[in-house]
């Protein structure tokens, strides 16, 4: 259920500005009737006459004009009127046209990110989030963005996302990322808490299946061997030999298998950013990959968490400053600030970022905006319009009302005066 399904209750200001107009345009009937009966007695009574017949005809238009506006007048199926509920379709392809020409042109956003320094704004903020304003901002932003979360299109909105990541796999190739990476792992001794730990495991393995050593040495023995019990000694003596080989490679960071493997890593590394065939097949193995619905389910469970934690943290979002997170959290706010460098690359990456999103994304987002507007029921977004608009509705009235007297009685002041 979105957002939009259950007409909400005007706001008493809204309500109490509304009285007030409808209130006077009743005292200016009120006003008209008694000044006419008054009038041939009393001349002067012509002019609150007048005052009083403008005021409600002023009065009478402008609600007439505002109500067409959100429905029609009385009820009344008048031609050019409920503006709004019957446009809302348009007014929606509208907006994101409005979207499209104005804001989502790369040219324009990357011009605005360049004004906009996010690694300061986003370290300050890091550093003491309830430094500005006792925490309104950081309630203000989450409810913001609770109700993004809630009032756009999730399943469409899914699926932009993982279109998006899939696309953004499928258009990158792996390979020489994958190579590159190794080789810098390699160059800076990365790699050798892996092998460690490799090695490790490999010792583990060996022990807790010792009973296989010894039933594929028996299975494959002779049977005079068996007989003699020499089977046993030989798996003993196997399963010894692997032991101190593998102790011996955990010890000595300098054994030759050791070498060997770091021998083959480096190859693997090099044909990763070399070898056409090698790249080939890590292409392959990405395609089969992303095409495997295991994987599909996967990106799509990563969408529904990503969106499940940015609602609790929306709900929240001092939570997230407390503990060992919050604190790693105003260390990052402090070295954005502290750092020039740091802070000039986040921000280049924020503008390429915002400037790719918005030339590959750009019509997306404007199709997400249209029907997702076209989705909602019209006498919410009706009420909900009118609603935000508020009290300057009201005011349109009571002004109408009050410019119309005031030129009634200058009309007929002139009609009085030749």
């Amino acid at each position: 259920m979105t957002p939009f399904a259950r007409i909400p209750a005007a706001p008493p200001a809204l309500v109490r500005m509304r009285r007030v107009a409808t209130a006077l345009l009743v005292v200016m009937a009120v006003a008209f009737l008694i000044a006419r009966a008054l009038e041939p007695r009393h001349p002067a009574a012509g002019f609150v006459r007048a005052f009083a017949e403008a005021a409600m005809v002023g009065g009478l238009a402008d609600w007439f004009a505002v109500t067409a506006l959100f429905r029609h007048p009385l009820h009344l199926p008048i031609p050019h009127t409920a503006i709004i509920p019957n446009n809302k379709d348009r007014i929606g392809d509208q907006l994101a046209t409005f979207l499209r020409d104005y804001f989502l042109i790369p040219t324009v956003v990357a011009r605005r990110m360049g004004r906009i320094d996010i690694a300061a704004a986003a370290g300050r903020w890091l550093a003491d989030p309830r430094g500005i304003g006792g925490g309104r901002l950081a309630r203000g932003l989450s409810r913001l963005a609770q109700e993004v979360l809630q009032a756009l299109d999730q399943e469409r909105l899914g699926g932009m996302v993982r279109a998006m990541m899939v696309t953004r796999v499928r258009d990158t190739e792996l390979s020489p990322m994958l190579g590159r990476a190794l080789a810098a792992a390699l160059a800076e001794d990365r790699h050798l808490p892996v092998i460690d730990h490799a090695v490790r495991w490999a010792r583990e393995a060996l022990a807790s299946n010792e009973h296989l050593v010894r039933t594929m040495v028996r299975e494959r023995a002779g049977s005079i061997l068996r007989w003699t019990g020499l089977d046993e000694t030989l798996a003993t003596k196997l399963i010894d030999g692997l032991d101190r080989m593998v102790a011996d490679m955990a010890e000595n960071r300098d054994h030759p298998l050791r070498h060997k493997l770091e021998e083959g890593l480096r190859t693997l590394a090099d044909g990763l950013q070399h070898d056409p065939g090698m790249r080939d097949r890590v292409e392959r193995l990405k395609i089969e990959l992303l095409e495997n619905p295991a994987m599909q389910d996967w990106i799509n469970g990563l969408w529904e968490q990503a969106r499940a934690a940015m609602l609790r943290a929306a709900r929240d979002p001092e939570a997230l400053m407390r503990g060992k997170l919050g604190e790693a959290l105003r260390q990052l706010g402090a070295t954005l600030q502290d750092d020039p460098r740091l802070g000039r690359t986040i921000n280049r990456f924020v503008r390429r970022a915002a400037v790719g999103a918005a030339a590959d994304y750009g019509d997306a987002i404007v199709r997400l905006v249209s029907e997702t507007v076209r989705g909602w029921d019209a006498d919410t977004v009706t009420h909900r319009l009118e609603h935000a608009v508020g009290k300057d509705l009201q005011f349109i009235r009571i002004n109408g009302t009050l410019v119309g007297g005031m030129v009634g009685v200058a009309i007929h002041t002139v009609d009085v005066l030749l």
